[in-house]
């Protein structure tokens, strides 16, 4: 009787944990977008998928999903200055280096 709960907790538990990792792979590529969209509006010419994945990286799970809500209501200042403000924090400053050394061949 106990291992069959035992089995039954774990197999509820593992779902959760599922659907959680869904939940938040939806929410970082929506985010994904609009950093991007950002990005390339910021910065023309700037190749912006590996800024967007240093600033996503950077990112709060709070703050990919109120990213992630822009692209439902549409990019906001507000939301341009927060992008900003995360791909100004030192993990995101030195992920960009990194990745831009490596795209230039460094």
């Amino acid at each position: 009787m106990r291992l069959g709960a035992a089995c039954l907790a774990f197999v509820t538990l593992s779902g959760c944990q599922a659907t959680n990792q869904l939940a938040d792979d939806f929410a970082r590529e929506r985010a994904k977008g609009v950093v991007n969209t950002v990005v390339a509006d910021r910065f023309p010419g700037v190749n912006a998928a590996p800024v967007t994945d240093c600033i996503i990286d950077a990112a709060s799970a709070r703050e990919i999903v109120s990213i992630a809500g822009a692209s439902v209501t549409g990019v906001t200042p507000e939301v341009a200055q927060e992008i900003v403000g995360i791909a100004q924090r030192p993990e995101a400053v030195q992920c960009i280096a990194e990745n831009s050394l490596t795209l230039l061949g460094g």
